[in-house]
C-alpha cells in the first residue's frame, strides 16, 4: 500500500527545465539579482526538478548554478538556496561533513540525521559522501566520536534495521525483559543490550516493545533511558526512541527548540526545513501545533526574516488553524501520548532531604551565632537552612524557642533582607503555612496573581489544600474560600472554590466512565459557552488525575481534538488559564513547573515571587523531576537559568535547591 504523500513540495505541474534555467540565469544577471524570483522558482520545484534545472543551467551557459547562486546570495538565505539544490544524499553528507570538521563536533548534528533517516537514506548517504568527499563516512565518525555513542552511530550507519512490518511475535516480551533487565533491573546498565536492540529492529516491532517495556517497567523506555543512560549516548537513544514513536514529533521538537529563546539555531531549521519537504512537513506542523498550542508557520514568522523567512514560510506550506481537525499521524500521536501518561509511574524526587547527624539544639545555636552581634553570616544560615528538610527546620524552631526564648522567624525577618529574606522565611515554614501565606500575598493589594492561586490550587494534593485552608484560617482570621470570593468573581470564582474544597476524587480510572465523560466533554463543546465551562469545570476539578489522563485520551477519540487546543480556543481568560493548568498537570505535572520556572525567568525581568514560591514548595517533592523535564523542554538547564537570572546570597540559595546541574 503506497503512504499518502505528507510534504508540502511536490512537482511543478508543467515544468520546464531549460525556461527554469534561464529564469534563473536572467534573476541573476546584471547589477544585483532578483531574489523573489530565485525564492519563488526553487521552492515550488521539487528536488528531481531541481537537479534537472542545474543539468539544463550547465549545458545552456557552461556555468555551475550552485556557483553562481553562492555568488549572488548572501547570509542564511545563500545557504538556505543552496541546500534546497543538492539532492537529499548529498546535502546530509555535507551537513555530517560539517559537523565533524574542525575543532569541535556537531553532536546534535549527528544525531538528528542518523537517528531518523531510513535504511534507503542513509545507504544513499554513505555513497553520497564517498563520491563528494572521498572518504568513508563510518571511519569519519569512528575518528570523531567515542564509547557507547561511537558505537550507536556506527549500528545506525549500517542501514541495516528490519524493514517496517516486520515483527516477531514472539520476541516482543523477551525483547522488553532484556532491556529491564539491562537497565532498570540491576546495578548498572548493560548499554549492549540496548544498542543491539534499538539499533536494529524494525520501528513496527520497536512500538510494540515499548508497549510491553511499560507494562514490565511501569515507566516508559524514554524515563529509563534519561536515568540509566548520560551525554551524548543518552541523546542518541532518546532520539531513536522518539524517531520511533514519531519522527514527525522528533522534528516539531527540534524545530522549536530551534527557534524558541534568544538567537535561532540556523543551521538546524534549514536542515529539517529542507530534509522534510517532500516527506512529511504537513505531519511536523500538526505535531507542531500540538504540542507547543501554535503554528509552525506562526513561529517562523515571528524568528526570522527577509527573504529567508519567505523561503522559509515556502516550504513550510502553509499556517494551521490552531483548533482545527487532528491529521490522522497527529490524532495517533495524541491518544498513544495520554495512554503514554495514563500507563506510567514516575518516581518523584526533590532535591532536598533529611540531614544525617541532625542535631535542632546546635543547629539553633548556630543560627544564633550567625545573626548576633555586627553583621550577619548569612553562609551558615543558608547552609544549614537549605540542607535540612522541613520537618527538621520545624524542629529547630521549636529549639531556637526553647533553648534561647526567641523567635526564630522574627529574627530571620530582622537580619536578612529583600528576596534572600522571602526565600529562607518560606523554608523554614511548614508547607501550608507557606502555601497560606502565597495565597494571601496573590490577593492582597491592588491586583491579583492569578496564576499564583491557578498553580497552587492546580497542583495540591486534597490534603495539602486541606492543611492550607486551616492554615489561613489560623494565621489570617478569614477563611480561604472567602478570601477567593472577595477578591475573585465569576467562573473562574467557582472554579477556584471548587478547588479550595480539597475533594477531589482520588480513586484509579474507571474506563467506562471515562468514556462517557470524554463524549459530555465533546458534547459540551458544541453547547454555548457558559455550559460549556459549566460541564468542563464539573469534570476537571472534580475527577482524580489518573481517571483525567483516560478522559483526555478518550476525548482525542471521540472528537479528533486534543483538550489544550478547545480550551484555548473556547474558552479565554482566567478561566481558560484555570482549565489549562489542570490539563498540563494531569499530562505532566513536573513539565508544567518547569514551564512556569522559565516563565519567571525569561525575557525582562524576574517573577522572584513565582520562582521562590516553586523552588521551596518542590524541593521535597518533585525538583529533581522539574529539572529533567525543564532541561529537555528548553535545552538548557534550571541551573543556568538561575545563574543567569539571579545574583548574590539568594543565586546562593536557589542553587543550593536546584541540587545541581544537569
Amino acid at each position: 500500500m503506497v503512504k499518502e504523500f505528507r510534504g508540502t513540495v511536490t512537482d511543478f505541474p508543467s515544468f520546464d527545465a531549460n525556461s527554469d534555467a534561464e529564469t534563473l540565469y536572467n534573476a541573476m544577471k546584471g547589477f544585483g539579482s532578483d531574489k523573489e524570483a530565485i525564492l519563488d522558482l526553487i521552492t515550488s520545484r521539487s528536488n528531481a526538478q531541481r537537479q534537472e534545472i542545474r543539468s539544463a543551467y550547465k549545458s545552456l551557459y557552461g556555468k555551475d548554478l550552485i556557483d553562481d547562486l553562492k555568488y549572488e546570495l548572501t547570509g542564511k538565505f545563500e545557504r538556505l538556496i543552496v541546500s534546497l539544490m543538492r539532492p537529499p544524499a548529498y546535502h546530509d553528507a555535507k551537513e555530517i561533513k560539517d559537523a565533524i570538521k574542525g575543532a569541535g563536533t556537531d553532536e546534535k548534528c549527528l544525531i538528528e540525521i542518523l537517528a531518523s533517516r531510513t535504511n534507503e537514506q542513509i545507504l544513499n548517504l554513505v555513497e553520497a559522501y564517498r563520491d563528494a568527499y572521498g572518504r568513508d563516512i563510518e571511519q569519519d565518525v569512528i575518528g570523531d566520536t567515542s564509547g557507547h555513542f561511537k558505537k550507536m552511530l556506527v549500528v545506525l550507519l549500517q542501514g541495516t534495521r528490519e524493514e517496517d512490518g516486520v515483527v516477531h511475535e514472539d520476541l516482543i516480551e523477551e525483547d522488553a525483559q532484556h532491556l529491564y533487565a539491562a537497565g532498570e533491573e540491576q546495578w548498572g546498565t548493560d548499554e549492549s543490550i540496548f544498542i543491539m536492540l534499538l539499533g536494529n529492529r524494525s520501528v513496527t516491532h520497536l512500538r510494540l516493545v515499548f508497549d510491553e517495556y511499560q507494562k514490565i517497567a511501569e515507566k516508559s523506555i524514554e524515563d529509563s533511558i534519561k536515568s540509566e543512560l548520560s551525554g551524548d549516548f543518552e541523546r542518541l537513544m532518546l532520539a531513536v526512541v522518539q524517531c520511533i514513536r514519531s519522527r514527525s514529533m522528533f522534528f516539531a521538537k527540534r524545530l522549536y527548540k530551534s527557534m524558541k529563546g534568544l538567537g535561532t539555531a540556523d543551521n538546524t531549521l534549514i536542515r529539517i526545513m529542507i530534509s522534510r519537504s517532500e516527506i512529511d512537513m504537513l505531519d511536523i506542523r500538526e505535531c507542531f501545533r500540538l504540542r507547543y498550542e501554535k503554528s509552525l508557520h506562526t513561529m517562523i514568522q515571528d524568528d526570522t526574516s527577509g527573504e529567508y523567512k519567505r523561503t522559509l514560510l515556502k516550504l513550510c506550506g502553509g499556517d494551521d488553524d490552531i483548533a482545527g481537525e487532528f491529521f490522522p499521524e497527529a490524532a495517533q500521536i495524541a491518544y498513544k501520548m495520554w495512554e503514554i501518561s495514563a500507563m506510567t509511574r514516575v518516581q518523584l524526587r526533590g532535591t532536598v532531604r533529611p540531614y544525617g547527624d541532625f542535631d535542632p539544639a546546635s543547629d539553633a545555636q548556630d543560627l544564633r551565632k550567625a545573626m548576633k552581634g555586627f553583621g550577619t553570616d548569612e553562609d551558615t544560615i543558608i547552609e544549614i537552612v537549605t540542607r535540612r528538610s522541613n520537618e527538621q527546620r520545624q524542629e529547630i524552631r521549636q529549639a531556637f524557642k526553647s533553648l534561647l526564648g526567641r523567635d526564630l522567624m522574627a529574627d530571620l525577618k530582622s537580619e536578612l533582607s529583600k528576596n534572600l529574606c522571602r526565600l529562607i522565611m518560606g523554608l523554614m515554614m511548614t508547607p501550608a503555612e507557606f502555601d497560606a501565606k502565597m495565597m494571601k500575598k496573590a490577593m492582597e493589594g491592588a491586583g491579583t496573581d492569578e496564576h499564583a492561586l491557578i498553580e497552587i490550587l492546580v497542583t495540591r494534593s486534597n490534603q495539602e489544600i486541606q492543611d492550607m485552608c486551616a492554615a489561613y484560617k489560623k494565621a489570617f482570621k478569614k477563611s480561604l474560600e472567602d478570601a477567593i470570593c472577595s477578591d475573585t468573581s465569576g467562573k473562574f470564582c467557582r472554579i477556584l472554590v471548587s478547588l479550595a474544597q480539597g475533594a477531589r476524587e482520588e480513586a484509579p480510572a474507571d474506563m467506562d466512565r471515562a468514556v462517557q465523560d470524554a463524549q459530555d466533554l465533546a458534547d459540551a463543546c458544541n453547547a454555548d459557552s457558559d455550559e460549556m465551562i459549566d460541564k468542563f469545570m464539573s469534570i476537571l476539578c472534580t475527577r482524580s488525575f489518573p481517571h483525567l489522563r483516560r478522559v483526555f485520551q478518550e476525548f482525542v477519540r471521540c472528537s479528533n481534538k486534543d483538550i489544550e487546543q478547545i480550551i484555548k480556543k473556547e474558552m479565554s481568560g482566567d478561566v481558560k488559564n484555570a482549565m489549562f493548568a489542570i490539563v498540563r498537570s494531569v499530562k505532566n505535572q513536573p513539565s508544567y513547573f518547569a514551564d512556569r520556572l522559565y516563565k519567571a525567568m525569561k525575557g525582562l525581568g524576574t517573577d522572584d515571587r513565582a520562582l521562590i514560591r516553586i523552588m521551596v514548595s518542590r524541593s521535597e517533592i518533585d525538583l529533581f523531576n522539574i529539572r529533567k523535564e525543564f532541561k529537555e523542554t528548553h535545552d538548557a538547564s534550571l541551573h543556568e537559568f538561575i545563574q543567569g537570572d539571579t545574583s548574590g546570597d539568594y543565586r546562593k540559595t536557589l542553587l543550593i535547591l536546584c541540587g545541581g546541574e544537569d
